[in-house]
């Protein structure tokens, strides 16, 4: 497998993928990031979006869900340290709508600079959530 490179998805709470894989896809802080195998270096953070990983041999793209966090890239290896990880066949489009509402009620309610900005960190994490959703749902 000299053309692929491993990936290992984490969160607080457990390792989401671990595996080779021939391409990544991921939100960088900037735009999208393209890794192939031999990638140079680069540690950077991510947003909220969605990790896709096309596995090594073929087989249906891997879709995670990423509410942010670091991303660290070797020309063998690739790590995602993410706040938190859901896979995608795991995220729930009713649970974030209603996540969603209450977030922009909450918004409507905020008094400080703040807690506005914890409210609309928020909320771009449960857009980007439904975005994956949507995206996953059209497959």
């Amino acid at each position: 497998m000299a053309h692929t490179i491993h990936i290992d998805v984490v969160s607080a709470e457990a390792s989401i993928y671990s595996g080779e894989a021939e391409f990544v896809v991921l939100p960088g802080e900037v735009g999208e990031l393209g890794i192939y195998p031999r990638h140079t270096p680069l540690i950077t953070r991510i947003r909220p979006g969605e990790v896709r990983i096309k596995p090594a041999g073929g087989g249906a793209e891997e879709l995670i869900f990423v509410a942010g966090g670091i991303l660290e890239v070797q020309p063998k290896m690739i790590t995602v340290l993410a706040d938190t990880a859901i896979r995608g066949h795991d995220l729930d489009e009713a649970r974030a709508n209603e996540a969603l509402k209450k977030a922009e009620e909450a918004r409507a309610k905020a008094q400080d600079k703040q807690e506005i900005a914890a409210v609309e960190g928020e909320l771009a994490m449960l857009a980007a959530q439904l975005a994956a959703i949507r995206r996953l749902r059209k497959k």
